[in-house]
């Protein structure tokens, strides 16, 4: 009797030490809110991988808990603030949702600068982060931005083909230098976060939306639109930049070891391999829209072309509007131009 009873003794001291012990080996947690459901490729392919990453680089000392759809509450254009306030530990969201607030950033974001390599550009806005980019990112710590693979054209039930069939709709786009765009075509730009563009969608509140084809799977817009439009060779109209950032404070009282965990994942190669993740993604997408039945419209090379010309302004726009801040924007332009053709043909 006494026996068993020491062996109960023995597996309950052993319980209580391996809680113990992985109770210590979590030294520190911490809390990850994004704007996208938890199916989202954003949160399956990229930040659960890159999470994962870090746990695993900080021998078990990290976990990040990740908080889909707004789900510590809040609206998609509070992440940064809440980054920023300490309320929580690291985000994901958008730069345009806080118009403004990255101007040296936007570069990326520019119609033709760029044009459609999600890779490249990541590499590009990597090599140009410390020299070119930090200033933007007072509060946080940068872990890594990215760009998805461009905005492209859906529309709820016209063909699009020269910037002239773009006049007096309404058109959906997260930034302002997507508003620039589509002022720029003739259109009204409407600002809502993604999560909302379904039901404005259905309502015909917008005429349709500039977006990446990835978005197509987890909001079904198949089921809203029936035209998705890019240009020749997956050209794309601008783009969105992104970041995964940490709260300044949080970062700073970090021990070297767990900083190496968080920096260890999120490397040159990460920012090029989240390209890769967002290319595919964004075929996925595209494909399942083809296989519902929506048009998937290429532009030719010469109506490509028409987009450009009335689309130049706006980097015009763009490098007048940061000069007010003192900002050289030519130079970021000129500078984010060949850094991406760099990393294109690499």
């Amino acid at each position: 009797m006494k026996t068993h009873k020491m062996i109960g003794i023995g597996f309950a001291a052993m319980a209580a030490l391996a809680v113990s012990t992985a109770a210590m080996a979590q030294e520190y947690t911490f809390k990850l809110h994004h704007l996208l459901s938890a199916k989202a490729p954003a949160h399956t392919k990229m930040l659960e991988p890159w999470a994962k990453a870090v746990e695993e680089n900080s021998g078990g000392k990290v976990k990040i808990e990740i908080y889909p759809a707004m789900s510590l509450g809040g609206k998609p254009p509070e992440l940064i603030r809440q980054a920023r306030d300490g309320v929580v530990d690291l985000i994901w969201t958008v730069n345009g949702y806080t118009p403004g607030l990255f101007p040296r950033t936007e570069v990326f974001e520019l119609p033709f600068v760029y044009t459609n390599d999600p890779k490249a550009t990541n590499l590009a806005m990597q090599e140009m982060f410390e020299s070119d980019l930090k200033a933007d990112y007072e509060g946080v710590e940068v872990m890594f931005l990215h760009v998805h693979a461009g905005q492209g054209i859906h529309m709820v039930d016209t063909e699009v083909r020269s910037p002239a069939d773009l006049e007096g709709m309404k058109m959906r786009i997260p930034t302002r230098t997507g508003a620039w765009i589509i002022e720029a075509l003739g259109a009204s730009p409407v600002a809502m976060p993604v999560p909302d563009l379904p039901q404005a969608l259905s309502k015909k509140v917008v005429d349709g939306a500039f977006i990446p084809w990835e978005i197509i799977p987890p909001l079904k817009l198949q089921e809203q639109t029936e035209y998705q439009i890019e240009g020749a060779d997956k050209t794309r109209f601008g783009t969105t930049t992104f970041q995964v950032s940490m709260n300044q404070a949080r970062w700073d009282g970090l021990p070297d070891d767990i900083k190496k965990a968080f920096r260890d994942a999120s490397t040159a190669a990460w920012w090029g391999e989240v390209g890769d993740i967002w290319r595919a993604t964004d075929e996925f997408g595209i494909g399942l829209a083809v296989k519902s039945g929506n048009k998937h419209v290429t532009l030719t090379p010469e109506e490509t072309d028409a987009f450009r010309v009335t689309l130049e302004p706006v980097v015009e726009r763009w490098i007048a509007e940061v000069g007010t801040k003192g900002i050289d924007g030519q130079a970021l332009v000129d500078k984010a131009r060949a850094l991406i053709a760099k990393h294109s043909s690499n």
